[in-house]
This record gives C-alpha cells, structure tokens and sequence, in this order.
C-alpha cells in the first residue's frame, strides 16, 4: 500500500502553478488520493483541489508539497509545525537552499515518496514571545530599527543574566537553516542545517563588539530594548510581526525538529549552498 493518500499543496503567492497543480492532480487520481489546499490559493486553482484551513492541512494530509521558492518552503514549514507533516520542497523559480526538486522531477519523487524511498531532515525552529504573544519563525527572527529613528540598542541576556550590548540598524536570530538568509548576508557564519542552536548577529553594529553569538538550543535567550534604542520593528521570517520598544523584552526560544523536509538524496546541503552562493573555492596563498 502507498503512503499517500491525501497530499496538501502550498502556493508561491504570485506564481503560476496551473500546470504543476495540473501534474499533482492527475498523480492523485490515478492513485484515488485527494488534494487539498488552503482557501485563499484554492481559489486561484481550476482543477480538483478541495480546500480545508491552513490549521487543518497538515492535520488531513500525508505530505506537503511547496510550490515555490524558499519563501513558500518557510510558510509550508510553519503550517506542519504542529503536527510535522513531511514536506516537498518544488523549486518555481530560483535554486533556493530548502526546494529538493525542480518540476520535471516532480511525478518520480511522488513515486519515490508513496514507495517509501525517502529520508526526512528535520529543522529546528524559533519561538519568538512578547507581550504574551507567540511567533514561529524556521530562518530567523530580526529586531529591526524603524527608518527615520535611531539605531537599535539591545541588551543580549542568556540564562537570565545580561551578556552583551549591540547597538545595529538590526539584530538577527536565526536558525541553522535561516544562517544562509539575512544572518550570512550580515556577515554571519553558514551553519549545518543537522546542527542545533541559536545564532544571534548585528547587522550593521556601531558597537565595540560586533561579532556573532551561537548559543545552544537549551539556553534561555532574551532580547531587552534599552532605554537609548529607537523603535523597534520585529520581523519573523520576513514578516512584520509587531514592534517593541524601549523597556520591552523578546523571549526567544529553539524548537528542536519542528518540521521535516523530504529529501531524496540527490543533491546535498552544501552542494545547494556552492550553487546558490555562487562558492567556487578560496584563493589558494602563493
């Protein structure tokens, strides 16, 4: 027997997945399984998707097929976060780091997949807590300053106890898999999406220490605005989840393997992180 009888699809918001959708549909009739889909993209779709609330896709589906690029991939992961649904990453447009497969590719891993010929890579994901209020975020979560106000001023605490000041334009925590997003592109370290932990760096730092944090996934974190700071816009994975502000604290908490991603062994972590960062090897010393 197959393992899939019911597949849920994630869409790129702008992108025109007819025909991928078209493959999917006519993958599942062939094997009586149904798709579903969220109502606002269902409503994008002609074709036999029936929808269901993003809380309940991962609850009814045996796999989540991301229609994307990494930015798809992250909401993908963020819907299956509770109940850690497999998910398929299907590149639409640029080579990301999470898509396992381009389209052409797309009927064969559906195949590998209900026949079991697959491995699961499970990633960690970041909790990020204010004012009582819960954000889940798999790249990074980034206290940002607010254009036309001062840089922010952030206190790092770990276990309770004040560590160290950045005064930046923004301080990013991210994930290992967020480390090659606005971690990397602020100087920070690329990271084994198998390890664990919490990365925290300044983006733009105009203190006298200005270097990256990695702390362990059971070490408490916690953000604290200082008085000096200017506004404070926070963004999960890209998204504007609300502001802080001088006096206001941001608990920030890993999630060890919240979402598992399908891979297929075709292409490696690194073999994705040379094509994606253009990596060609260091200069060799005369």
């Amino acid at each position: 027997m197959g393992l899939i009888s019911t597949v849920g699809i994630v869409l790129h918001p702008e992108r025109d997945c007819k025909g991928v959708i078209d493959r999917i549909t006519g993958w599942a009739r062939a094997r009586n399984a149904q798709v579903l889909g969220v109502p606002g993209e269902v409503a994008r779709i002609d074709g036999d998707v029936t929808a269901v609330e993003p809380d309940d896709l991962a609850e009814h589906a045996d796999l989540i097929v991301s229609l994307g690029g990494d930015g798809t991939m992250l909401r993908a992961m963020r819907l299956t976060c509770r109940r850690q649904t497999p998910v398929l990453g299907v590149n639409l447009g640029r080579l990301g780091f999470l898509a396992e497969i381009d389209v052409p590719e797309l009927d064969a891993a559906l195949c590998a997949i209900d026949e079991h010929r697959f491995t699961i890579e499970t990633r960690s994901g970041l909790r990020a807590t204010t004012g009582g209020v819960d954000s889940v975020a798999f790249n990074d979560v980034a206290l940002a300053r607010v254009p036309g106000h001062g840089l922010i001023v952030v206190e790092v605490c770990v276990e309770g106890n004040p560590f160290v000041r950045y005064a930046a334009d923004a301080v990013v925590v991210a994930t290992p898999t967020g480390s090659t997003a606005y971690s990397f592109s602020a100087g920070g370290p690329i990271i084994s999406p198998s390890a664990e932990g919490l990365l925290v760096t300044p983006v733009a730092p105009h203190s006298a220490f200005n270097r990256a944090l990695f702390l362990s996934p059971h070490e408490k974190l916690a953000l604290r605005v200082l008085p000096t700071s200017g506004d404070v816009a926070v963004e999960a994975d890209g998204r504007l989840i609300g502001n802080v502000h001088p006096g206001d604290i941001l608990d920030l908490a890993a999630l060890p393997a919240a979402a598992s991603v399908i891979r297929l062994g075709q292409t490696t972590f690194y073999q994705r992180a040379q094509r994606r960062l253009r990596l060609t090897g260091s200069a060799e010393a005369d």
